[in-house]
């Protein structure tokens, strides 16, 4: 049986590690053409010269979703060529910190990768996709976009701006001929953990008091593809995503128990400095 995305054309966002990466390969593995694009140019070039070692069409570009100007030409180019059949809006940044501890500057970087560098690539390729009368855009959220995330707040509230874009842009592109999907995993195995700035907040503390082990990117991408060949409206998991965010929905009490657990992880971790 052949892949649903053999021959395709996939533009993948923040695609230099984890979650975008993975989907890359993933992508290339299964027939697709990948164009792999990131901030971090090394990493996504790296990143395609593995796809192509290992048999995939793949190529890497160098795209800040903050700027719109670029992101909208790569999309057009992409559309020109007839190479654009999905697009993964993947990139984002988090910065964790209590609220009293953040400053606007924060707030506004947080907001322009995670919301505006979405509506940036959604806006681009829902006008040629409604043109041409097909296409998915995927854009990759989080648990966060579902359910509370104290000691977050910034992600959590781009995160569900994402959730409600993709939501109603999905009923506007249905009689389109556009798909549209939300991802909204847990914990993955990523440069979010890793990486991500922490304000007055020791890293490794927090990392210890994680309440779920984290999902390889990997076994992520795999999960992603499947829900996006069904064209489910919002991509959950693993299990304890989707029973959160069932719980949220059915009664919020429930839930802050867990919340004030996480509230009690950051405020053990913060740093007075």
């Amino acid at each position: 049986m052949s892949s649903p995305f053999a021959g395709r054309g996939a533009l993948v966002t923040g695609a230099a590690s984890g979650i975008g990466r993975a989907l890359a390969e993933a992508l290339a593995a299964a027939g697709a053409t990948v164009v792999l694009a990131d901030v971090d140019e090394a990493g996504a070039q790296a990143a395609a010269r593995g796809i192509v070692a290992s048999g995939g069409n793949a190529r890497a570009v160098v795209c800040d979703v903050t700027d719109a100007t670029r992101f909208a030409n790569l999309i057009e180019e992409l559309a020109d060529a007839a190479s654009l059949d999905l697009l993964f809006n993947n990139a984002g940044i988090a910065i964790t910190g209590e609220m009293r501890d953040l400053e606007l500057t924060h707030w506004r970087r947080v907001v322009e990768v995670n919301l505006m560098g979405v509506v940036h690539g959604a806006s681009a390729a829902f006008r040629l996709m409604a043109a041409r009368g097909h296409g998915h855009i995927v854009n990759v959220a989080s648990l966060a976009g579902l359910v509370p995330f104290p000691g977050n707040a910034s992600y959590c509230a781009t995160k569900h701006a994402v959730v409600g874009l993709s939501r109603s842009l999905r009923t506007e592109g249905a009689a389109l001929g556009v798909k549209v999907s939300v991802v909204c995993p847990g914990y993955v195995a990523s440069n979010i953990n890793t990486a991500s700035e922490m304000v007055k907040i020791d890293r490794e503390r927090l990392l210890a008091h994680l309440p779920f082990r984290l999902v390889p990117a990997a076994a992520a991408a795999e999960r992603i593809l499947a829900g996006v060949a069904r064209n489910e409206a919002v991509i959950r998991f693993p299990f304890y995503a989707r029973f959160f965010d069932w719980l949220y929905r059915f009664s919020p009490a429930l839930v802050e128990p867990l919340l004030r657990k996480t509230m009690d992880d950051v405020r053990r971790a913060r740093t007075p400095s």
